[in-house]
């Protein structure tokens, strides 16, 4: 408790740092809010016209003053109105999230689904074919950028099947739960095909490592089925760098995958961000990223407390 409590007392400071990044780094694009919706027609606004758009848009104090203002609303739980949807941000982000959340979550299932068993099939077939033919697959899958994966897909089912797969749509999962999983399954196999390739490496390797201790000889010595030396005895202490990787990967999934989603037509927290980038909200852009942040924080903490779940030899504490 003191651990968690004390990385709780830190969450604060580190979202204070990237509030101040993003805040100054959005204002160094060229460019402003007038702009990204007047587009070339905003030369011919009078000073008048222009003082009076950015006051609305929030733009006409100095950058110091615009953040302080902002920062006090975030005291309050006011990220600000998005200027484009014309919404308060959390109110935007939250419509968003879910889509974003479920699609993690399906990639994770799917990776880890898939990467595991085929990194305790490689590492317990070490320099058989069968683990060669592993390790081809996960470089594959690791040197395969998830654009050209999301395009195959969508070739292949559309050309070949006669399907073409659900975009720019989504069905929340409280209301269609097969709906939901239908629309979302082919962007989770993209965001997991390059994930499960990392995940059987990673996999392969530490289960490679923890064969060769003496507590699995001692097993093996003792008449421990094959079956029982690996899935009950060497992968309980194998999974802690999968549960590492794993943790980073979902954080920057609940980020929002970009391309993926601009490939798919979703409308997650990837295009939120795009979006409002290209149309120069501040606000909007402020918050998604702050809100992101905090989700990476809380993934990391739930991680670091994983390691004592899954190994009790270990203690946070003493790290």
């Amino acid at each position: 408790m003191r651990y968690v409590v004390q990385r709780l007392l830190t969450f604060p400071l580190i979202l204070l740092g990237v509030s101040l990044l993003v805040f100054i780094s959005i204002r160094l694009v060229p460019g402003d809010a007038i702009v990204a919706m007047l587009g070339t027609e905003a030369g011919l606004l009078t000073p008048d016209q222009r003082a009076a758009l950015a006051a609305y848009f929030g733009i006409d104090q100095p950058i110091w003053s615009q953040y302080l203002r902002w920062l006090a609303g975030l005291f309050q739980g006011d990220l600000g109105i998005s200027s484009i949807y014309g919404k308060p941000v959390l109110t935007v982000i939250l419509e968003r999230f879910p889509l974003t959340l479920q699609l993690s979550l399906m990639s994770m299932v799917i990776a880890l689904g898939v990467g595991v068993p085929l990194g305790v099939l490689a590492a317990s077939r070490n320099e058989r074919p069968s683990d060669l033919v592993v390790r081809v697959l996960a470089m594959l899958g690791q040197s395969t950028p998830n654009f050209v994966v999301a395009i195959l897909i969508i070739y292949v089912l559309s050309v070949y099947f006669g399907f073409v797969p659900a975009m720019g749509i989504f069905t929340p999962f409280l209301v269609d739960p097969l709906a939901s999983i239908g629309q979302l399954i082919f962007p989770a196999i993209t965001l997991g095909f390059a994930f499960a390739a990392s995940v059987t490496r990673i996999s392969r390797a530490a289960m490679l490592d923890v064969l060769s201790d003496d507590y699995v000889r001692t097993a093996r010595a003792k008449g421990a089925s094959p079956a029982s030396v690996i899935w009950h005895h060497a992968l309980p202490n194998a999974v802690i760098p999968v549960v590492t990787l794993s943790g980073v990967e979902f954080g920057y999934l609940l980020g929002g995958a970009v391309i993926v989603e601009q490939i798919f037509a979703l409308p997650g927290l990837g295009r939120l961000v795009l979006d409002a980038i290209t149309q120069r909200d501040y606000a909007l852009v402020q918050g998604t990223v702050l809100f992101i942040a905090f989700n990476f924080l809380v993934v990391n903490l739930l991680v670091d407390l994983a390691y004592v779940a899954l190994d009790p030899r270990i203690r946070i504490g003493g790290r």
